[in-house]
């Protein structure tokens, strides 16, 4: 709300602008802010605010116009000096832009301070001008005119005042004193204490004759606690107009309208006693209206959903005080203060509601609003309720003649407004229920031939009804205000849009019924459908669709029916995975299922077709079928009791346990028990079975038998796993156990099913059990010592390949996995030694460790068999895939060298290897004590092992001639390091090239710019060849040798050589650049101080890629430019 553009804050604008002498943009700036926006909103637009206050802003002493601003309040704002625009409303109604100008009444008051200042001042005034010799200073008369003004400027103060704080001020007369009556103007004061009380009259009466039920019978809403505020204020202002009677000014008027035998003597009286009355009328409606508002107060800081459990003691109180209030137990104030109440809740559930915001959630959130909607309607029909609860106590208190009267005025004047709030809530709550109900149809799915053509046409009408509720949801109107009927004319488009889509769902509904041809599907449908078809409308039209399902059912049962009489006899009918018997009830349970299924579907649309003839036959048609099968399911029990009790005949005579072909155990009659068992388990689950005697005895001792079975067949297992898989070199170590149990066993091959104490007998076999767990203990320790053998140390690698060096020796880490893999298989051992309780010094149990330490070396065997190998095939150029080793060949003084040496260093760093190699099998500790030396003694021994190290030594032998034959081709460029190059320069000076060794005394030639030139070119052939020498070299496919550094010292003692021929030439040319600069001789003279033409040199010079140093470049410039 922006000030210029709202049409109800004219008049205010307007006034303050014209009071305050203000440009409009200070009014713009004023109603920007948000603050004041929402004080001057709650003051035009609720009833419960009757006064605005604008004042301006001085806290730093500015003037209006230079950075000040305007405030607003709704109370009068204390410590304001300066003036205040007071707005009044002369009703309590919401202005509007029609009726502002006609209910809003603006004034101009002092501040709070000026009043107090106001005020003081007159009294000082009055006093010193009261003072006879500060009168007497001035003119005749003159002092007491200025008393008399002073005493009206005081007079108009304190009525101002009292007006600021809202209450009644009863203006004093002025010079008033008995002495007056003696004088001869005593008529003229009588008169003006008469007029005085006229006045008090007027002012009491009108303050008397406010009445809070007003403004409900003007048709407002008020809550309570303006009713609340009205007392309050009310018995404030009669306190203070009974101290202003029972003031001494006050009792002197009385007193002279006394003595003056004054005809408003009376008046005065009656003023004293109505004030007196609606004193105490005031304090007893205060006191009592307490609790009412106490408990009003904490209903208003509750959450929403904890009103309607605190509506019973809000409605208490209110009872409470119309019981004791002497003075408000009237039906009418009674009436209007529960209308209030209601007020209160309806403005608490429109703001829990959040007015207009209501329908927004029909597209947002739906199920949430519905839920708060009725949240509210519970919550407002509890305070109904609770209303007639007190209501009923009342009456029963009258009846027992307590003394207060009951509530026998009308309810409905109580809950008029509530009614109506409570039946727009209702349709409210009704258009979410329609929405979430119709919400369905986007779910919906139809099946059949053309049941994509029917979904797709639910789909179009629905979103056609998303259209209309989107439209519902975006009015303006607020559906929580019953005054607002722009609402209900949404209402009545979005009932007509329901029932346009009733018709267009009524068609799809129609086809798609008609395509269904067996009664669950329509049954699905109707389902589906459910909360369309319970609308009339749409039933009364479908019916011959629903008739139609009905007579689809009674065609499932006819089929169902058949479908028995068809396949009772075949067996292939019937599952395979339980008794024959068995599984002929439970097909007849399917068959029964089916028939029940079409029941279910009838159920589903039978209160939608009642009037049906075909609805009548269904009942009929499915007793039809199920007399038939029961009579089938009791053929089939007879049949199979009988068969059952034979079996458990043939069972009860058998032995418990035989020999089977393999002379291994097995439970005789295994089969047929758990056949039986299986029988007997499924014929429990028809109470309807009955069992004969063989099988009525197995029955009740089903339990034990199972046990039994269960218990014979582990024992038998673990006897046969006992005998079946033992070790040579482990039979001895259990040959005592197994006589044992096969005493035990023999025993059980004597005894029958039907013998007495079986469960006995079973539990003193429990030795074969013992026997097993040991025994099996002691095979699973043995098998985890094979694994870690086998399996373990086939994961172990002891030989790996780095970047640096390639191959690396066993590390650390696999020397303690070995180590410790050596302790467990020890400590595995001593484990079976306790389990089979063997001596450490006896022969059986030697035999067993032997058996164990075979196993270990073996693994060792293949372990170091497996290292060697990998580096054999490494070595070998045939199937070698990667370097093994590398080498760097380096450019010492002595000559060309491989560091590390290709003899003694390779060899004696792979005799390392391999003796890491054997060393990983002296890491275990020797299980068998009757062998001598640990186990690297006995590998290394081995005739395998050994082949595999000669084939290593092989290889390397073969490297070491490939290396020698690299070496001795790049000894080609051996006379680059081997030549003394001073020597050498000094002769190509002196001959221009290098004497061969047979030259004694050859004849000098000095060189020439062509001899410079084949020399220095011939270098750079030798470092471009260099250069092109290959980085790394794999010899014998794995021994990489690096020629980096060799490459990178040979290409430096070229261009030693190479500088050693253009330092020469620079030296040249800067002699010749000397020369031409140090003196002015002809050309001739300049060309004869140098041996080398100087362009010529510097020509030569830049091919060779060397750049003149700085200074001969600037003496060249200083020759070119002369």
């Amino acid at each position: 709300m922006e000030g210029q553009e709202d049409g109800r804050l004219d008049p205010i604008r307007s006034f303050s602008l014209s009071s305050f002498r203000l440009g409009p943009e200070v009014w713009t700036e004023f109603t920007s802010d948000e603050d004041n926006v929402v004080t001057l909103n709650n003051f035009c637009s609720s009833q419960d605010f009757s006064h605005l206050f604008l004042y301006w802003d001085r806290d730093q002493d500015q003037d209006p116009g230079q950075n000040s601003r305007i405030c607003v309040t709704l109370d009068f704002p204390p410590g304001v000096a300066s003036k205040v625009l007071s707005v009044s409303k002369r009703s309590r109604e919401a202005v509007t832009k029609e009726n502002a100008r006609n209910i809003l009444s603006i004034q101009e008051v002092d501040g709070g301070d000026a009043l107090s200042c106001s005020i003081a001042l007159s009294e000082v005034t009055c006093a010193l001008l009261s003072d006879p010799e500060t009168s007497s200073r001035w003119a005749p008369g003159v002092a007491e005119e200025a008393v008399r003004f002073m005493k009206r400027q005081r007079n108009e103060a304190q009525v101002m005042k009292a007006q600021v704080d809202g209450l009644t001020f009863l203006p004093q007369p002025d010079s008033v004193s008995p002495e007056g009556l003696n004088d001869d103007g005593g008529q003229h004061l009588v008169h003006t204490c008469d007029g005085v009380i006229v006045e008090w009259a007027e002012l009491v009466s009108e303050f008397l004759q406010q009445d809070w039920s007003r403004p409900v019978l003007e048709g407002l809403k008020p809550t309570p606690s303006e009713e609340f505020n009205f007392w309050w204020i009310r018995l404030r202002n009669l306190d203070f107009i009974q101290q202003q009677l029972m003031s001494p000014s006050a009792q002197l008027v009385a007193s002279i309208v006394q003595t003056g035998d004054s005809v408003y003597w009376s008046t005065l009286r009656d003023i004293y006693r109505d004030v007196q009355e609606a004193l105490q009328e005031a304090e007893d409606v205060t006191r009592n209206l307490r609790p009412v508002q106490d408990k009003l107060k904490d209903i208003q800081h509750m959450e929403f959903h904890q009103l309607r459990d605190n509506m019973a003691a809000v409605m208490e109180e209110v009872r409470l005080l119309w019981v004791r209030s002497q003075f408000y137990c009237s039906p009418c104030r009674m009436v209007v203060l529960l209308q209030e109440i209601c007020n209160l809740f309806i403005q608490m559930s429109r703001g829990f509601l959040r007015g207009q915001e209501v329908m927004r959630g029909l597209v947002s959130e739906p199920r949430l609003v519905l839920d708060q909607i009725r949240l509210v309607i519970r919550t407002l029909q509890t305070l109904k309720e609770v209303y007639a609860q007190n209501q009923t106590l009342l009456d029963q208190s009258v009846k027992q003649d307590s003394g207060s009267p009951g509530w026998d005025f009308p309810s409905h004047l109580v809950f008029l407004h509530l009614d109506h709030f409570l039946r727009r809530l209702h349709t409210i709550q009704e258009v979410f229920r329609i929405t979430l109900q119709l919400e369905q149809l986007d779910q919906a799915v139809l099946s059949g031939v053309g049941g994509g053509m029917w979904t797709d046409l639910v789909q179009e009408v629905y979103q056609d009804f998303l259209v209309h509720v989107r439209l519902l949801s975006e009015c303006s109107s607020d559906p929580t205000d019953p005054e607002d009927q722009s609402f209900q004319l949404h209402l009545d488009q979005f009932q007509s849009q329901v029932s346009h889509m009733e018709t267009q769902l009524v068609s799809v509904l129609s086809r798609a019924l008609e395509d269904c041809s067996r009664p669950w599907s329509g049954a699905k449908l109707v389902k589906m459908f459910r909360f369309v078809l319970d609308r009339a409308r749409v039933r009364d039209q479908l019916r011959p669709q629903l008739s139609r399902l009905v007579t689809l059912v009674l065609k499932d049962l006819d089929q169902a029916e058949q479908v028995f009489h068809h396949h009772r006899d075949r067996s292939r009918t019937f599952g395979r995975f339980c008794p024959m018997a068995a599984a002929r009830l439970i097909w007849t349970q399917q068959v029964q299922r089916r028939t029940e299924e079409a029941l279910e579907s009838y159920r589903t649309i039978q209160d939608l077709c009642l009037d049906s003839p075909e609805a009548q036959l269904v009942q009929q048609r499915v007793q039809q079928v199920e007399d038939v099968l029961q009579d089938f399911r009791d053929s089939v029990r007879s049949n199979w009791s009988s068969q059952l009790d034979s079996d458990s005949g043939f069972i009860l005579k058998h032995p418990l346990v035989q020999i089977r072909e393999s002379d291994l155990l097995e439970v005789s009659c295994s089969l047929k028990v758990e056949a039986v068992l299986r029988g007997l388990r499924y014929a429990s689950r028809d109470q309807n079975m009955d069992l004969q005697p063989h099988t009525a005895g197995l029955f009740r001792t089903r339990e034990d038998v199972r046990k039994i079975h269960l218990h014979l067949g582990h024992m038998v297992s673990c006897y046969n796993q006992v005998v079946s898989d033992v070790l040579p070199v482990e039979l001895p170590l259990i040959q005592d156990q197994l006589q044992h149990l096969n005493q035990t066993m023999s025993q059980l091959q004597r005894r029958t099913w039907g013998c007495e104490g079986l469960q006995l007998l079973v539990q003193q076999t429990q030795k074969v059990l013992d026997v097993h767990a040991m025994v099996r203990e002691a095979r699973a320790n043995m098998a985890a010592m094979t694994q870690l053998i086998q399996q373990g140390w086939a994961e172990l690698q002891l030989l790996q390949l780095s970047a640096d060096w390639l191959l690396e020796g066993t590390s650390e880490e696999t020397c303690s996995r070995i180590r410790a893999d050596g302790q467990e298989l020890l400590r595995l051992t001593q484990v079976n030694r306790s389990l089979y309780r063997a001596d450490v010094s006896s022969e059986m149990w030697t035999s067993y460790v032997d058996y164990m330490d075979a196993e270990v070396q073996d693994g060792l065997h293949q372990l170091i068999f497996r290292e060697l190998h990998f580096l054999s095939d490494h070595m070998n150029p045939q199937t070698s895939s990667s370097a093994l080793l590398t080498i760097s060949l380096q450019l010492k003084e002595t000559g060309s060298v491989f560091e590390p040496s290709v003899g003694v260093g390779l060899s004696d760093f792979l005799k390392t290897i391999i003796s890491d190699v054997y060393a990983a099998a002296n890491q275990l500790p020797r299980i068998s004590t009757s062998h001598h030396g640990n186990y690297q003694v006995s590998l290394q021994l081995d005739p395998e092992l050994s082949a595999l190290e000669h084939e290593v030594m092989h290889h390397l032998q073969k490297v070491e001639e490939e290396a020698e034959h690299l070496r001795a081709g790049l000894d080609r460029y051996s006379h680059l390091w081997q030549s003394d190059r001073t020597t050498a320069f000094q002769e190509f000076l002196s001959y221009s090239r290098q004497l061969g060794p047979e030259e004694v005394e050859p004849e000098q030639a000095p060189p020439t710019l062509k001899d410079f030139q084949r020399e220095i070119e011939s270098l750079h052939r030798l470092s471009a060849e260099v250069t092109h020498l290959d980085d790394v070299i794999v010899l014998h496919g794995w021994l990489q040798v690096d020629l980096r550094p060799f490459r990178d010292a040979l290409l430096s003692v070229i261009d030693g050589w190479k500088h050693m021929y253009t330092d020469h030439l620079l030296s040249s040319v800067s002699h010749s650049l000397q020369q031409v600069t140090q003196r002015d001789a002809d050309d001739d003279e300049a060309a004869s101080s140098s041996r080398f033409p100087l362009t010529q040199t510097i020509l030569l010079l830049e091919a060779a890629a060397v750049e003149l140093p700085e200074h001969l470049a600037a003496q060249l410039q200083v020759v070119t430019s002369l």
